[in-house]
């Protein structure tokens, strides 16, 4: 009789046990989206905000696009010569990337292409964001020496 009650007891804190883990894993993790997402359908192409005037924040140098929150502008940055600015390439955001909107120099005016680039400087200062200063672009650089 004692042997019964033994596995009897074995097998109520198994039970305790296993639902203790799945009511953590399942709650704290996120519950079962965070596993297993939802398939979303009839995703809507990404729309930015807004236009804004060249130069405001949050807004990308080439089209003029406002960034929602998440939006990046694809760059490449260089190493600093003086240690005071780098110096750096623009490409643009998602959205004149893909094609859906015109693609613009803020110096000249000039409608660009899909390989032409922005050329600009970027100064880094402690506790602070990074201000970029567009030069021009890769056509209107060229003769700037």
């Amino acid at each position: 009789m004692a042997l019964y009650v033994e596995i009897l007891v074995l097998v109520i804190i198994g039970t305790a046990l296993l639902w203790f883990g799945y009511t953590l894993f399942f709650t704290l993790g996120g519950g079962t989206r965070a596993i297993f997402p939802k398939k979303q359908k009839g995703l809507r192409p990404r729309q930015p905000k807004g236009e804004a005037l060249p130069g405001s924040p949050q807004t990308c140098p080439v089209c003029s696009a406002i960034l929602n929150d998440g939006d990046l502008v694809k760059s490449s940055a260089f190493p600093s010569f003086n240690g005071k600015d780098r110096l750096m390439y623009l490409r643009g955001c998602v959205y004149c990337l893909e094609g859906g909107r015109p693609r613009f120099c803020p110096v000249c005016g000039v409608h660009l292409k899909d390989d032409e680039i922005l050329v600009a400087r970027m100064f880094e200062w402690p506790r602070r964001r990074p201000h970029v200063h567009v030069l021009g672009c890769s056509r209107c650089r060229r003769f700037k020496r």
